[in-house]
C-alpha cells in the first residue's frame, strides 16, 4: 500500500528515450505483432480497467510511432500516473498499477524485416505496408467526443468502422459517416492511401440512434 501512495503522489513527464531489448531469438514482424495482440487480449482480464488499458495501448502505438506528445495527451487524458517517466510502470487514479512488457513499446534490436520495401515519400502520415501494423487514428466525434482509436494500417474505413463499434457498443457502423479534408469517406476506402497526417482529426458524423421504445405497449393507467 505504501508503494501505491508513493506511486500516486509522483508523475513525472514521458520520457522520450526509447528503451533497447534482443529478444530470446530472432523475432519477425509478424511473430511480434502477436506477441503483443496476445498480451493486450489477455492483460485486461487478469487486474486493472478495461478503459485504462485500451488507453495504455494507444499511447504505446504512438510511442512506437515517435509521437511523444500525442502518447502523453493520451496518457493526461486517461489520469494514468508514470512515476519513473515510462510506460511500463504506471497506476490510474484509482491507485491500480499497470506493468506494460517492452516489446509493447519498442521492436527488438534482432528483429528481422519481412519486407525491406520501404516508403521514401517522407509524408509522415497513415502510410501502407505488406503485413500492416497498429496505428492510433484521431477521431472527433459529432457529439463534440475526441477520442484515439486503433487501426491496422491495412484497415479500409469499413473495417475501421467496426473496430469504432466495438470500443463503443452504441456506434453501429450504419450510423457512423467518415469525413477527411470534407470528403466523405466510401466503406472500401483503404485509410493507408489516405495519407493521413499523425495529428490530423478524422471527422465521424453520427446519425440518431433508432429508438429503443418503438413498439412497446403504452402504460395504462388504471
Amino acid at each position: 500500500m505504501v508503494d501505491v501512495i508513493v506511486a500516486l503522489g509522483r508523475n513525472q513527464a514521458l520520457r522520450k528515450e526509447r528503451p533497447k531489448w534482443k529478444s530470446n531469438y530472432p523475432m519477425t514482424e509478424g511473430q511480434l505483432r502477436s506477441k503483443r495482440d496476445e498480451f493486450w487480449d489477455t492483460a485486461p482480464a487478469f487486474e486493472g480497467r478495461k478503459e485504462i488499458w485500451d488507453a495504455l495501448r494507444a499511447a504505446c502505438c504512438a510511442f512506437e510511432s515517435n509521437d511523444y506528445d500525442l502518447a502523453q495527451a493520451i496518457v493526461d487524458g486517461a489520469s494514468i500516473s508514470l512515476p519513473h517517466g515510462t510506460l511500463t510502470d504506471c497506476y490510474d487514479e484509482l491507485g491500480n498499477r499497470y506493468q506494460l512488457p517492452v516489446y509493447c513499446l519498442v521492436p527488438p534490436i534482432n528483429l528481422i524485416t519481412e519486407d525491406s520495401t520501404e516508403d521514401t515519400s517522407g509524408g509522415g502520415g497513415l502510410d501502407s505496408d505488406a503485413g500492416g501494423c497498429d496505428y492510433p487514428l484521431r477521431l472527433r466525434l459529432s457529439t463534440g467526443r475526441d477520442m484515439v482509436l486503433i487501426i491496422r494500417t491495412t484497415d479500409t474505413v469499413n473495417q475501421a468502422k467496426r473496430r469504432l463499434c466495438q470500443a463503443e457498443a452504441s456506434l453501429e457502423p450504419a450510423r457512423q459517416r467518415w469525413f477527411y479534408s470534407g470528403r466523405l469517406l466510401g466503406d472500401r476506402t483503404h485509410l493507408a492511401d489516405l495519407k493521413i497526417p499523425r495529428d490530423f482529426l478524422v471527422q465521424v458524423v453520427l446519425t440518431p440512434a433508432p429508438s429503443t421504445v418503438q413498439g412497446e405497449p403504452t402504460p395504462v393507467e388504471n
